[in-house]
């Protein structure tokens, strides 16, 4: 069937499928006016965003204590009697702070039982996570990372309280502190509260964006069939995952509390986050303006319902020794065991060689016609991907902006994919096009079924997760044994069965690059053409097809046109920089220092037309999510800043070893020092009383000479105890900071234009000084100004932990 009216519908009806599965992959609206006390409401969540992100409200910030004195306030609101849990924790990446949780419990019906060690619940509680501190050094305003996570547990805990939920499970709220500079507060619970011994499972917030569907990523420990089981029997209405994500989210650079939870205490749970408008970030755009209320909405539909199943169901043992995929389409999720994959593939083979060969049994399939359906095939696959990825690179050079945002997703990100698509499918109807022959592309279809066969039994040997895709697979080859069975297609059947196609794989073609960023983009384009050539039972029987060609090239053109014309900055999606004042406490020689590429003309003011490389300025680096260093400097001003006192508080050789208790004060307001170690073997290290936990986190990153990051609160001292061979020498430096570049008196800044902002993922608009570690005299401890702060008993001994004090 080649007319002009079928390839329309056909066109019409593959473009509505498209559009519906995106559109019922999350709310489309919210309530306007305050929902029911019953309901979860948006309205009220969004209130609650707004206050906790009026301001920035990072680990040591006045906001950051402000907005826990909120949270506490906020809980005793619902009738709860909110606890507080300090203390310090010292991750394996180096990260050390002193964390304050905010935690409250609502109480089961389970009876307690007594036992050797106590009264204890024999039920298992379920945890309600999210965490407070919004991300430093960029004037993040934490709005949907993550004030949307902890609003969203504290509207749906009231609609739960509202309707007296009878619940048998105890139900733990805990708002956790630093997750952001090293998953510290969680590490703080998982390790150190009495509480956290009877979690049987969490449900974690997150977010990293400010808009899109809330993806559903579970974190199990070994087999996840109870999980999924679970998850499904919790009744969402707008589940959105599958099991491919959470293969693909362990590859992101980053972790999430929930992550200690499992890696610690051996305890599950599901995180749901949101990607879109990557951009957003951890920067300065992170605002409740930003944040899409429909995702809010989305985040809210997982919350209530699986807090009303969950507080009842049995989560005493989630842990299983089998695997199952799973995959949502819209208002469903679909899971099935893992051992069905192997059988799934088989017959899909099976299917495969016995329609090819009563094909060609009846001469509806030609041999020399199926080898030639390679030809196509492999052109389409390698000059689609050679275009896109040299495109791109093309695009960089000719917008070198793009390479601002560190994230790798534009302001314009969206458009650069549909524009990539467009053009991928205005190649593939190009090289499809056929000339007039009768029905090609069912010859033609035999090579890329082929071609997803093998894919998929990769897939089944080692990406298990993906085992979903042998579905679309299955269905474009009951469209070629129709064909070849009654010798004619049928279009209606196929446009049913393309749907799997168009639910299953079309989705990741978006979703690739919107989390991983544009440099998928060739990614994207591969799959589009895979998706596109399984389904050339419909698109290679379009009549004019170097029309239809024609017109998407038309669409790309359009497409790269509009991401033209918004390829430049403004208020709203402003152009990251990057500004540092670092003085060399030992030499008294001062840089203006920034890890932009190029300057602008805000950084122009202080590097000039011509600055230096900043090479020799990275001896110690600093982590950086994506590996930023100081690029260019200029010479600046020498200012008298107050230097750190540093004190040997022990400095003895027994036997063979050397032992050091060295005590770092500040001597103005600090939030930040790093500690690098060069030729020596640290061993037996206790900062601030407490030695590293074993919990890998990917965000505190370890350089190889980093010893550890500290997180200054209230100023606190920073003590660090541990040994070393006795006959290496103490080679250490210390790299102070503190984010007040904007605003020290000592300095005159101009005010970044409205459509400029602080580079996130990076130390930036700091006052930095570096300097060996050895003892300060006496007499050279600098006095001008010295601020208050509460020294603590740290600086005579370790600092005990606080845990379960009632505020």
């Amino acid at each position: 069937m080649k007319t002009t009216n079928y390839s329309i519908i056909s066109f019409l009806f593959i473009t509505i499928v498209i559009c519906l599965s995106f559109y019922f992959m999350m709310p489309q609206s919210y309530d306007t006016t305050e929902a029911p006390l019953s309901e979860f409401s948006t309205q009220r969540a969004f209130s609650k965003v707004k206050t906790m992100s009026a301001k920035p409200h990072f680990v040591g910030s006045k906001n950051h204590e402000a907005v826990a004195q909120y949270l506490i306030s906020e809980l005793k609101n619902l009738g709860l009697n909110p606890s507080v849990q300090e203390g310090f924790t010292l991750s394996d990446g180096g990260t050390l702070v002193k964390s304050k949780n905010i935690l409250a419990k609502i109480k089961g019906t389970s009876p307690e039982i007594s036992g050797s060690i106590g009264v204890t619940n024999n039920s298992k509680a379920l945890l309600l996570l999210s965490h407070y501190d919004s991300a430093p050094h960029s004037y993040s305003h934490g709005a949907s990372d993550d004030a949307s996570g902890v609003a969203t547990i504290l509207e749906s805990v009231r609609a739960f309280l509202n309707n007296k939920t009878k619940h048998k499970n105890d139900i733990i709220i805990l708002f956790t502190d630093a997750e952001e500079i090293g998953l510290n507060g969680a590490a703080l619970f998982v390790t150190q509260h009495k509480l956290a011994k009877n979690i049987g499972l969490v449900l974690n917030l997150e977010a990293r964006g400010s808009s899109g569907p809330g993806y559903m990523l579970m974190e199990t420990n070994e087999g996840n069939a109870k999980m999924v089981d679970a998850f499904s029997n919790g009744s969402v209405r707008y589940p959105v995952s599958n099991s491919l994500m959470y293969s693909i989210y362990k590859m992101l650079p980053n972790d999430t509390d929930l992550t200690v939870f499992r890696e610690q205490g051996q305890i599950q749970g599901f995180n749901f986050a949101f990607i879109d408008s990557h951009f957003n970030y951890h920067t300065q755009q992170d605002n409740a303006q930003n944040l899409s209320k429909n995702t809010l909405e989305h985040q809210g539909s997982y919350v209530l319902p699986l807090l009303n199943y969950f507080g009842n169901a049995d989560i005493s043992n989630l842990n299983s020794s089998s695997d199952k995929v799973y995959f949502n389409i819209p208002f469903t999720f679909v899971s099935y065991p893992f051992d069905w994959i192997l059988p799934m593939l088989v017959i899909g083979f099976v299917l495969f060689f016995a329609f090819v060969m009563i094909g060609l049994g009846k001469q509806v399939l030609r041999m020399d016609e199926i080898l030639k359906g390679f030809v196509p095939l492999l052109t389409s696959l390698i000059v689609i991907g050679g275009i896109t990825y040299v495109l791109w690179k093309v695009l960089l050079g000719f917008y070198p902006q793009y390479k601002d945002i560190l994230q790798g997703f534009t302001y314009n990100g969206h458009d650069y994919i549909y524009a990539f698509v467009s053009l991928t499918l205005c190649i593939c109807f190009l090289i499809y096009s056929n000339n007039g022959k009768r029905n090609p592309e069912m010859s033609q279809t035999i090579a890329p079924q082929l071609i997803w066969l093998i894919i998929n039994t990769a897939i089944a040997f080692q990406l298990k997760g993906g085992g979903f895709f042998i579905i679309p697979v299955l269905c474009s080859l009951l469209m070629v044994g129709f064909f070849v069975i009654t010798q004619k297609p049928n279009a209606v059947l196929n446009l049913i069965l393309s749907i799997p196609t168009l639910l299953l794989i079309v989705p990741f073609i978006q979703m690739l690059p919107v989390g991983l960023g544009l440099k998928m983009l060739y990614v994207s384009t591969i799959l589009t053409v895979l998706s596109f050539t399984l389904l050339l039972p419909i698109f290679g029987s379009f009549s004019k097809m170097k029309t239809w060609s024609l017109a998407f090239l038309l669409l790309s053109f359009g497409f790269f046109a509009k991401a033209h014309t918004t390829s430049g900055y403004k208020n709203g999606k402003a152009k990251p920089n990057s500004l540092l004042y670092v003085l060399n406490g030992d030499s008294g020689k001062a840089y203006w220092a920034t890890y932009d590429k190029t300057t602008d003309e805000w950084t122009k003011e202080y590097l000039g037309e011509k600055p230096k490389n900043a090479s020799l300025l990275n001896k110690n680096k600093l982590y950086s999510k994506y590996g930023s260093q100081y690029t260019l400097m200029a010479d600046a001003p020498k200012k008298n800043i107050a230097k750190p006192s540093i004190t040997f508080a022990k400095d003895s050789v027994i036997g063979s070893k050397h032992f050091l208790k060295i005590i770092i004060s500040p001597n103005r307001n600090v939030n930040r020092y790093d500690v690098f170690v060069n030729n020596m073997t640290i061993q037996n290290l206790k900062a601030n009383g407490v030695k590293s936990l074993d919990f890998k986190t990917k965000i505190g990153g370890q350089a190889s000479n980093k010893l550890l990051s500290y997180y200054v609160v209230n100023n606190e001292p920073l003590v660090m105890e541990f040994t070393i061979p006795a006959g290496e020498k103490v080679d250490m430096d210390l790299v102070e900071s503190s984010f007040d570049l904007m605003s020290n008196p000592m300095f005159k800044m101009t005010k970044r234009k409205n459509w400029m902002m602080p580079t996130p993922f990076v130390l930036n608009d700091a006052v930095v000084i570096t300097q060996k570690i050895k003892p300060t005299p006496v007499a050279a401890i600098e006095q001008p100004q010295r601020p208050f702060y509460r020294r603590n008993a740290v600086a005579q001994d370790s600092i005990p932990l606080q845990n379960d004090t009632i505020r």
